[in-house]
């Protein structure tokens, strides 16, 4: 009896024991918070370290995007009266957006693959049957969120009654359950991802060196718990991202180390043709962004 009695004592100092090591080990992988440069009231840039549990990926540059104070807009070349896509950096030189990016993949003769809308009307592609993320911002009525990621595996998105009017729809890369909802290929490709937060803020993610979708989905799931699902643009030699130059340059001259600046601008050799791109303006200075041929 005395012995039992002494294993009964010593069960709840074995619990709390296992439970201060889970606590410890458990930290990182909960405590993600983006310290960086805030260029706006609502958007801030930063770059995130992945901890030892990412072997494999390279820091990433993080954009943070607060919908209630940033307006997105979906340009397609041919609705804005172009002949041929422009790059990344034309494009943001052409809409005055304070950032842009890749919108989603595109077939060789750039016809965009997947539903895309812009202010409110069809650009001319159909719903992809297996590519399952959508991005949809700019809520035909009043809701509560004015930027999202949907999955349609989980969500429903009614093409009789458009209920937002800027959609760009690509593929899922991690759903709301933890699941990773692409095949482990082995190829490898610079990344460009659409995130949305516990907090309703969106998270733009661009990679850094060349990465796998699965293994980039494996880290986000394990280290940045904060991120409700995700879902990814096109990726390779067209996932770009530009911020406008006179963000560049205030953040320039705002003294201390930038380390973004350098990612964003060496991540890409060259630019290709884009037809299609997502452009965030200050919701204050919305007729400050050009909406050619809208």
């Amino acid at each position: 009896m005395v012995r039992n009695n002494s294993l009964h004592r010593s069960l709840p100092v074995a619990w709390f024991l296992l439970g201060v090591i889970f606590v410890i080990f458990s930290e990182p992988a909960t405590a993600q918070t983006l310290t960086g440069d805030r260029l706006g009231d609502g958007l801030s840039i930063s770059t995130w370290n992945p901890p030892t549990q990412c072997p494999d990926v390279a820091p990433l540059i993080a954009i943070e995007i607060d919908p209630n104070r940033y307006r997105f807009t979906v340009h397609y070349y041919q609705q804005e009266g172009l002949s041929d896509p422009l790059d990344i950096r034309q494009w943001q030189e052409r809409t005055g957006h304070d950032l842009v990016f890749n919108a989603g993949l595109f077939r060789e003769n750039y016809a965009y693959l997947g539903l895309l809308y812009g202010n409110g009307r069809s650009l001319g592609s159909k719903r992809h049957s297996t590519w399952l993320g959508l991005f949809v911002a700019e809520p035909a009525e009043d809701r509560s969120r004015r930027a999202r990621v949907l999955d349609l595996n989980f969500d429903t998105f009614d093409e009789q009654h458009i209920p937002y009017r800027e959609v760009a729809q690509s593929l899922m890369l991690l759903d709301r359950t933890g699941k990773i909802r692409v095949r482990q290929t082995g190829k490898r490709a610079h990344q460009t991802l659409v995130a949305e937060q516990g907090d309703g803020h969106l998270l733009i993610l661009k990679t850094t060196e060349v990465v796998s979708l699965h293994t980039l989905g494996e880290c986000l799931r394990d280290a940045y718990p904060s991120l409700r699902q995700v879902m990814a643009m096109d990726g390779g030699s067209s996932s770009d991202v530009a911020v406008s130059p006179s963000l560049r340059q205030a953040t320039a001259e705002m003294g201390g180390s930038h380390p973004w600046i350098p990612l964003l601008e060496g991540g890409i050799t060259s630019h290709i043709g884009l037809p299609a791109v997502i452009g965030i303006s200050p919701r204050s200075k919305q007729a400050g962004a050009k909406s050619v041929g809208k």
